[in-house]
């Protein structure tokens, strides 16, 4: 099947070109459109409804009307002279913010984008009086907006917003300070848009350079990075039809992993592909380009399929998940590798066919055999010295796995603390508990069809009150049917601190189990209780996840390479990678840059790409060898031949797909991510594929393939048209 649909690609090759343009450029467009429609904006409603917070979340919605994509921006605001507020400053500031509810909020349009390609996030606003400072220092205003924080027009409609309010509240003699999740989102990203402009910039000239020093050739440097772009934008689309289409609700920052993983394994997919093809005509100089490009892309096909389903079958594993977040990412990469993977057997192959042998122009490289290099010197070297090479290896990645010791998970959202929406936080901290501008609220409901009142709940208020750690109580505030109410819990702590956490799912929760009155039910709600019941999620899945997916991969390996103990060997050495990437990112964010720990999702996401992409590259190097087992001679030879082979695409894939994880870390709030992911990838290409695994195999020599065992002898082929030197072999990329 495999060979039939490059075999059509490289046949009617323009068609195919033509068709994906269309496809890239069509969904490409619509990708965004489609995405803000299945983006979800708050982190709770990935929560299972059996939780306590998820809970309270639709009394929120059900019984006081909060809005399911709503977010909070605080406003403050004080005097400009710094004195306290009078009774008549204060009812100025109330009446402007009236004003300021009765006038729409409306997008603003860029020049350089159609209308019809984003969503209209234009709104009004809800703004209600929120509190004001003991020494009365400054006022809370509640502003209400509808959107994702992470979402570039609603962004936009805040920053629209921001300068109307400040204008109005400066002719009237005031500062104002704003802060909250939106707040922070728009001030980050305004803060590194250039970091994130210079980064993609930079990962752009990464592949392009690579390309131009590998292959000495002005179309193989540029034609893969716009092919990838090409499917990518496809891929985007389909994503997001495919997720508008089943009602799956995607994390805002989904999008954005799944753009850099798209062009890093495209990128590696496609350079296997161009090594393959460069070997080929080396070898068959008077083949013809269309019938080379069918014979490669059909050999190497198999091997890029193969990594593409190994990627696909790790992510599905998602699907057991309970936590939303992680069982929408898992179809969703899941989708877009496979759309990739179809670019990859289609798109490539048909680019082969049209530019034949001027893919490597003006280089020379075709009219001369390759020359030993430093892939020959390390093929040599791991076959001369296998056990030192695995010994250092091994102690290198078990030092670094070793800082997982006392590893903690951080539920934070990773803002920029220098943004003028984390010195407004700041500012009023100082005055007013920690957890003022994002309370943690009880609700309570009554389950005797009876109505609520205020006295009923006083025995409520006041042990929360109580509980250590809770700064104020707000008033108890009822529903219209008076059958539901809401007490505002504002914390001492960060809300979105391991203390707060703690604080709401344990003395916070007791003192609603032992205090509600009978008759009614109460639930706790609030950021702090939400990342509670994440933590607990997590905490689940990470131990259902993990032996799944090992499972999983070790069945595709089992199959592929039809051996017992070779997938045993690249599991281990897999497995040891994720764990040297993780206990280095827990030793740099955690312990020397004294953070709160490591994001939640890095353990899972980062076991996901590194064991999956490098399972990859030791497929590839393995089967490369295997296959020089097959010819006669000591398995060491085989080893040093395979690793001579398969290093310079190993090499080069790896380098790239780093450097594409790398610009992650112009995005605020992935920086561990990107650290993470570009270590781990690194790890696995230079280390586990080209250095552990051959050593491993130099040891075993062909026992590797138990039970089965390795002809060692080749079997009788016809002789080849045009010799060429053992250099000259195709291998297996």
């Amino acid at each position: 099947m495999i060979r039939a649909l490059t075999g059509f690609s490289t046949r009617h090759a323009w068609k195919v070109v033509a068709l994906w343009a269309v496809l890239g450029i069509g969904l490409g467009v619509l990708g965004p459109v489609l995405l803000a429609r299945v983006t979800q904006a708050r982190a709770g409603d990935f929560l299972p409804a059996g939780y306590d917070s998820a809970a309270a979340l639709r009394i929120a919605e059900e019984e006081f009307g909060v809005r399911p994509d709503a977010t909070t921006v605080t406003v403050l605001v004080a005097r400009a002279d710094g004195g306290p507020l009078s009774a008549a400053d204060q009812q100025r500031i109330e009446a402007e913010a009236a004003e300021l509810a009765q006038r729409r909020v409306v997008m603003p349009r860029k020049e350089d984008q159609p209308s019809f390609l984003l969503p209209d996030r234009s709104q009004t606003p809800r703004i209600a009086p929120a509190m004001v400072a003991p020494d009365r220092g400054f006022e809370l205003l509640a502003v209400e907006l509808t959107g994702s924080a992470a979402e570039e027009g609603v962004q936009d409609v805040f920053r629209t917003f921001r300068d109307s309010a400040r204008a109005r509240f400066a002719d009237a003699g005031m500062r104002t300070g704003f802060t909250g999740g939106l707040a922070d989102a728009a001030d980050t990203t305004d803060a590194h848009r250039t970091a994130t402009t210079v980064g993609g910039l930079l990962v752009t000239g990464l592949i392009v350079l690579l390309n131009v020093l590998v292959f000495r050739s002005v179309l193989a440097a540029v034609l893969p990075l716009l092919a990838v772009t090409v499917i990518g934008g496809a891929a985007g689309g389909v994503v997001a039809g495919a997720a508008a289409l089943t009602g799956l609700k995607l994390d805002a920052g989904t999008p954005g992993l799944i753009s850099v993983v798209l062009l890093g394994i495209g990128i590696d997919y496609l350079l296997f592909l161009l090594f393959r093809f460069r070997e080929h005509l080396r070898a068959r100089p008077d083949q013809a380009a269309r019938e080379a490009a069918a014979e490669v892309s059909g050999r190497v096909g198999t091997a890029i399929t193969s990594a593409a389903l190994t990627i696909v079958a790790a992510f599905a594993t998602l699907g057991v998940a309970s936590f939303g977040q992680f069982r929408s990412l898992g179809p969703a990469i899941a989708v877009a590798v496979l759309v990739m993977l179809l670019g990859s057997l289609t798109l490539m192959p048909a680019l082969l066919a049209v530019c034949g042998r001027r893919m490597f122009w003006p280089s020379r490289s075709l009219r001369r055999p390759a020359r030993a290099g430093s892939a020959d010197r390390l093929g040599h070297l791991v076959a001369r010295r296998p056990l030192p090479l695995l010994l250092a290896s091994a102690a290198v990645l078990a030092a670094l796995a070793a800082g997982t010791t006392g590893i903690r998970m951080d539920y934070g959202q990773g803002g920029d603390p220098t943004t003028p929406a984390a010195a407004t936080a700041a500012e009023i901290s100082r005055a007013l508990p920690a957890g003022v501008a994002d309370p943690t609220t009880v609700y309570v409901t009554a389950n005797d069809g009876t109505e609520l009142g205020t006295a009923r709940l006083d025995g409520l208020a006041r042990a929360l009150g109580a509980v250590e750690g809770v700064g104020r109580v707000g008033p108890t505030v009822l529903n219209e049917n008076r059958r539901a109410a809401r007490i505002d819990l504002y914390l001492t702590a960060d809300p979105q601190s391991r203390q707060a956490r703690d604080l709401a799912s344990g003395p916070v929760r007791a003192a609603v189990a032992a205090h509600t009155p009978a008759g009614t039910s109460a639930h706790v709600g609030g950021t702090a209780a939400i990342f509670a019941d994440i933590s607990t999620a997590v905490d689940h899945d990470l131990t259902v996840v993990f032996p799944v997916a090992a499972a999983l991969i070790g069945l595709i390996l089992l199959l592929l390479l039809r051996s017992l103990l070779a997938p045993v060997v690249l599991m281990l050495s897999v497995g040891l990678g994720f764990a040297a990437t993780l206990g280095a990112a827990t030793l740099l964010f955690q312990h020397l840059l004294d953070g709160p720990g490591v994001s939640f999702t890095l353990p899972l996401v980062l076991f996901l790409f590194v064991v999956a992409l490098g399972t990859d590259y030791n497929i590839l190097v393995t089967d490369r060898i295997r296959e020089e087992m097959r010819h006669p001679g000591p398995a060491r030879a085989a080893v040093a031949r395979a690793v001579r082979h398969s290093a310079p695409a190993v090499a080069t894939a790896g380098l790239v797909l780093a450097g594409s994880f790398a610009t992650l870390a112009t995005t605020p709030g992935t920086e561990q991510v990107a650290f993470a992911m570009t270590l781990g990838i690194l790890l696995s290409a230079l280390v586990l594929s080209l250095v552990l695994v051959p050593a491993l195999a130099a040891l075993l020599g062909r026992a590797l393939w138990w039970p089965l065992r390795t002809a060692r002898h080749p079997r009788p082929t016809a002789p080849a048209a045009h010799p060429a030197p053992e250099q000259t072999r195709l291998p297996v990329p």
